[in-house]
């Protein structure tokens, strides 16, 4: 889990985030976010790899507005920046303008090390978004997602839970979300153990991309496997319909960077350029004729049919022919 300094002001004029976990820079970066718009609305949000940042960039982007808007600026693998727009950076720090939030995202180590330094000398609010490489670090990762969503999980739960999935912070936070939505009262070992128990590759999730990316064989195999360890046929329904519905709502989004996509779809940026990859050869047609197979095998396996195996093959196998539906044209 991420850790802030004490002096934890969201709209601090510089927000440090250090270390290599995405999932903990994203969310470092989207608390900053919600902070402005909900103190302005219309807040101007900047979000910039090194390479778009040339000498001079920053002074136009913090320059006073004659409206004077709310901005933040979020600059990303700060530690890559050229030696001149450092340069810029370590000027800008010294007199931050008014109304405007800058958040410098740094993988730690010793490249860009002098950036590092001056903002935390500037007294830079910093928040340690460090990889999770030790299963204690992400067993108080999933208690801190459960206490989050405001439920209650047993601590066998809780390691069941880190056991099953693995190492992948985004899977975790995914598995702790679903099952606060599916499951009422305390969270127990039983429970994560009728969804997840198997080999996390074979999970719900992959079930799902593979239907996506029209990989029938890969998907059903994938299918069998999660159904054999005694993964919940709902849960399988519910990644589908994930699955499905994020391609529909990116094909039908205004063009732009991943970063701006996910802020007008409410995904991650990873997930963005993972459903740009998976939504070749869908139409319209297509995503409509998935979503109504999702929703035939979401009856099935809540009573409506008298197979939900069969079900959930036949659901898979019309998305991945969906999926397709572009080339068969």
């Amino acid at each position: 889990m991420a850790k802030k300094s004490a002096d934890d002001d969201l709209l601090a004029p510089v927000t440090l985030a250090v270390g290599q976990e995405e999932l903990l820079l994203d969310r470092a970066v989207q608390q900053v976010v919600a902070a402005a718009r909900a103190a302005d609305a219309d807040t101007d949000v900047r979000d910039l790899n090194p390479d778009q940042l040339q000498p001079g960039t920053l002074a136009e982007l913090t320059s006073p507005s004659l409206f004077a808007e709310r901005k933040v600026v979020v600059v990303r693998n700060a530690q890559d920046l050229s030696a001149d727009t450092v340069k810029d950076v370590k000027a800008y720090l010294g007199a931050p303008a008014e109304e405007i939030t800058l958040v410098l995202l740094h993988a730690g180590g010793v490249k860009g090390k002098a950036l590092l330094d001056a903002a935390r000398k500037a007294g830079a609010r910093e928040v340690a978004c460090p990889k999770m490489t030790k299963p204690a670090d992400r067993l108080a990762f999933v208690r801190s997602e459960f206490r989050a969503v405001g439920r209650s999980a047993t601590p066998e739960a809780c390691q069941a839970l880190v056991d099953a999935i693995g190492s992948d912070l985004r899977e975790l936070a995914s598995a702790v979300t679903q099952l606060a939505a599916d499951v009422e009262g305390t969270i127990d070992e039983a429970v994560v153990g009728r969804y997840y128990t198997g080999r996390a590759e074979a999970s719900s999730f992959t079930v799902a991309d593979r239907a996506v990316e029209g990989r029938t064989a890969e998907a059903l195999e994938a299918l069998r496997w999660s159904l054999a360890t005694g993964v919940a046929p709902v849960m399988i329904t519910s990644a589908l319909a994930q699955g499905v519905r994020a391609i529909g709502k990116l094909a039908g989004a205004r063009g732009g960077r991943p970063a701006d996509l996910a802020r007008e779809l409410g995904m991650p940026p990873w997930k963005i350029d993972r459903v740009r990859q998976q939504m070749r050869g869908w139409t319209p047609d297509g995503v409509a004729v998935a979503l109504r197979a999702v929703a035939e095998a979401d009856a099935g396996v809540k009573g409506g049919g008298d197979d939900p195996e069969y079900a959930l093959e036949k659901a898979v196998v019309t998305i991945a022919r969906a999926a397709r539906s572009r080339g068969r044209g």
